[in-house]
């Protein structure tokens, strides 16, 4: 099996289906909605999912590691439109895409670390790293996407077949 390969285009897929999700925000969607109090809003979900899929992919496939201070300021990317997500979400998969093509297979073995305030919250294989906090994470918050759009009345698009609105 070429694990390499495979990952790829499991990247593709997820990523279509992100974008798809992406997409059903409406255009007068309120950005700050929160479904509730402990909720990110609209457009923090937003730009979380697009970091994931561009900045932390390339970060975990061309780093070793990421090391922050306990006085790093972490300014998350909080988009105010539908264009503006899409337009970053497209930008950064190219960046992704040269990455996981120049990742080797004794870079997938290598282990890769998160270490915020001199505590290691991620030190674990490259591979696993990829596929838990890349991908499966975009999931995770791709399928809370999906929760937003229901509560604003927005229509839901499939990801693994078609959603209710798409039968």
């Amino acid at each position: 099996m070429d694990y390499q390969k495979d990952l790829v285009a499991e990247y593709d897929r997820e990523i279509a289906k992100t974008r798809k999700m992406l997409e059903a925000i409406p255009g007068d969607a309120d950005f700050n909605f929160k479904p509730h109090p402990k909720s990110m809003s609209l457009g923090r979900l937003a730009g979380h999912l697009t970091d994931f899929a561009g900045d932390w992919a390339v970060d975990s496939l061309l780093k070793d590691k990421l090391e922050f201070g306990p006085d790093h300021k972490w300014e998350p990317f909080v988009p105010t439109s539908t264009e503006e997500i899409l337009k970053k979400f497209d930008q950064k998969l190219p960046a992704v895409h040269a990455a996981l093509a120049a990742t080797t297979p004794e870079k997938w073995d290598q282990n890769w670390q998160f270490i915020y305030a001199g505590q290691k919250f991620i030190d674990s294989p490259r591979h696993q790293v990829f596929r838990e906090m890349v991908m499966s994470h975009m999931i995770h918050h791709r399928a809370q996407m999906g929760v937003y759009l229901r509560l604003l009345g927005a229509k839901v698009p499939g990801a693994y077949g078609p959603s209710a609105d798409e039968i």
